[in-house]
């Protein structure tokens, strides 16, 4: 069993010191194939130096107290960044998210759509409001950012403009 909370109050620090936030940490697999994922941030994003950094920080961290008690058996460790279309697990990933397309899967309890894909409205400590849906924290299974590439394409067409304007040049 690993303990997350031990381990965000643990590396926190570590990467703070690098100019970086401790975006999140995940657990994802089971038994020899764990793998704990460690996500860090900073303005304007984060390169391959500041991932190296980052892991050569917390690497250390997890083998000594009070992380070697925290983590139980054989895990992969994996430092990246958040990405563009970033997990929002914490209400402060969320109200840091406000004004962006999200994607929202609700609890299999939860009444109505169990998909959601609209612009986060709003968001505090106790839920969120996605258009004119409103959830508690406790009713979202999965949430993540939605990057979307480009201009929305007019209706009825199916290459962009630039494409079309190739064709039309060539012909």
């Amino acid at each position: 069993m690993i303990d997350v909370d031990t381990i965000v109050r643990t590396l926190a620090p570590a990467v703070s010191e690098l100019g970086l936030e401790l975006y999140d940490v995940q657990v994802s697999g089971s038994g020899r194939a764990r793998i704990l994922r460690v996500m860090v941030d900073r303005e304007g994003g984060v390169d391959l130096e500041a991932i190296a950094d980052a892991t050569q920080a917390v690497s250390p961290l997890l083998d000594a107290p009070p992380l070697d008690d925290a983590i139980s058996g054989p895990y992969a460790l994996e430092v990246s960044s958040p990405g563009l279309e970033r997990p929002l697990r914490t209400p402060a990933h969320f109200v840091a998210a406000v004004g962006t397309l999200v994607s929202v899967k609700t609890n299999a309890r939860v009444d109505g759509e169990r998909r959601i894909k609209g612009t986060l409205v709003a968001a505090d400590d106790d839920g969120i409001t996605v258009g004119d849906r409103t959830l508690q924290y406790s009713e979202i299974e999965k949430a993540r950012t939605v990057f979307e590439w480009g201009p929305t394409p007019k209706p009825g067409t199916t290459k962009p403009a630039a494409d079309k304007k190739k064709a039309k040049a060539s012909s």
